[in-house]
C-alpha cells in the first residue's frame, strides 16, 4: 500500500502513554505483529516507535510518575503546517494548551492541547518524521474518532483551529456525527457522546485499529491480558469491538471499516 496521504489537519500519528512499556510492547507485538525501535534516551527520552511490516504505525512512551491518577491512554495527533499559529488558535477557541510547541530535534514539532470539549489532542508539524506510514491495513490505525460531550463546540474548534472542512454524516437525536472530509475521503470523525459517556468520563479521542477478524483478535487480546469493554458487534461501518490493554489503555478494533459508506 502507498504511504497514507496525510493532509493538514488530519490525524498523522498516535502514541501510547503506558505505565509499563515492556508489557505494552509484548502485548501489541503478539496482537498486531508490531516490531520496535527505541530512541536515544538523552535526545528523545527513550521514545519507542512501532512498525508493522517495516512501516511506522505508532509510538509508545513511559508514563511519568508525576502524572498521578491519569490513566494509560492512546493519543491522536493532527498535522499542522504552523504549530505556533495552531497553538494560538487552540487557546483562542476555547481550548487549553497543555504543552507549548516543542522542538523534537530533526523530527518535527509537537504540542498538546485540551480541545473545547475537554478532550486531549496533539499537534504535529512535520520535520523528518511525517507520521504513520501505514493506515487501514491489518495491525495499523484505521480511524480516529472524537467522542465529544460538547459536540457543537468541538466541531467549531476543529474547523477553526485545524482548518477542518467538515461534512455532517448524521444529525438525528440518536446519532450526531460530523467527519473531516466527506464519504470515502473522510479521515476522522466527531460523535456527540453527551448521551452515553458517564459523567466522570471526559471527552476523548478514540483510536481504531484494522484487523482481519475482530472476534479472533478480541479472543487473542483477552488471552494476552486485555479486558473487553464492548463485545464485537456488526455496525454499518464494519464489525467493531472495544478493549483495554493489560494496563488499561482503551482502543477499538474494526474489521472491513468503511467510514464513508
Amino acid at each position: 500500500m502507498p504511504t497514507p496521504d496525510i493532509t493538514s489537519g488530519a490525524p498523522c500519528w498516535i502514541d501510547l502513554m503506558t505505565t509499563d512499556t515492556e508489557k505494552a510492547k509484548a502485548f501489541y507485538s503478539a496482537l498486531f505483529g508490531w516490531t520496535y525501535e527505541t530512541s536515544d534516551q538523552e535526545t528523545y527520552g527513550g521514545y519507542i516507535t512501532a512498525s508493522k511490516d517495516g512501516r511506522l504505525v505508532a509510538g509508545i512512551m513511559q508514563k511519568q510518575q508525576d502524572m498521578g491518577g491519569m490513566p494509560d491512554l492512546w493519543s491522536t495527533y493532527l498535522r499542522t503546517d504552523d504549530i505556533k499559529a495552531t497553538t494560538e488558535a487552540a487557546a483562542a477557541n476555547g481550548g487549553q494548551v497543555y504543552m507549548e510547541p516543542m522542538d523534537v530535534p530533526e523530527q518535527g514539532f509537537m504540542a498538546m492541547y485540551a480541545d473545547s470539549s475537554g478532550a486531549s489532542v496533539g499537534a504535529w508539524q512535520f520535520g523528518q518524521m511525517k507520521g504513520f506510514q501505514l493506515a487501514a491495513e491489518s495491525g495499523a490505525p484505521a480511524w480516529h474518532e472524537l467522542l465529544a460531550k460538547d459536540y457543537e463546540s468541538a466541531v467549531a474548534f476543529y474547523r477553526n483551529v485545524f482548518g477542518w472542512e467538515t461534512a455532517v454524516m448524521s444529525d438525528t437525536p440518536e446519532f450526531r456525527y460530523t467527519t473531516l472530509g466527506a464519504g470515502d475521503d473522510a479521515k476522522a470523525g466527531i460523535m456527540d457522546a453527551s448521551g452515553f459517556l458517564p459523567e466522570e468520563v471526559p471527552s476523548m479521542w478514540s483510536v481504531y485499529f484494522a484487523v482481519d477478524d475482530v472476534d479472533a483478535t478480541v479472543e487473542r487480546a483477552v488471552g494476552l491480558g486485555a479486558s473487553v469493554i464492548q463485545p464485537a458487534e456488526d455496525t454499518p461501518f464494519g464489525r467493531l469491538a472495544t478493549v483495554s490493554d493489560p494496563t488499561g489503555a482503551v482502543f477499538k478494533v474494526v474489521q472491513a471499516l468503511n467510514p464513508g459508506a
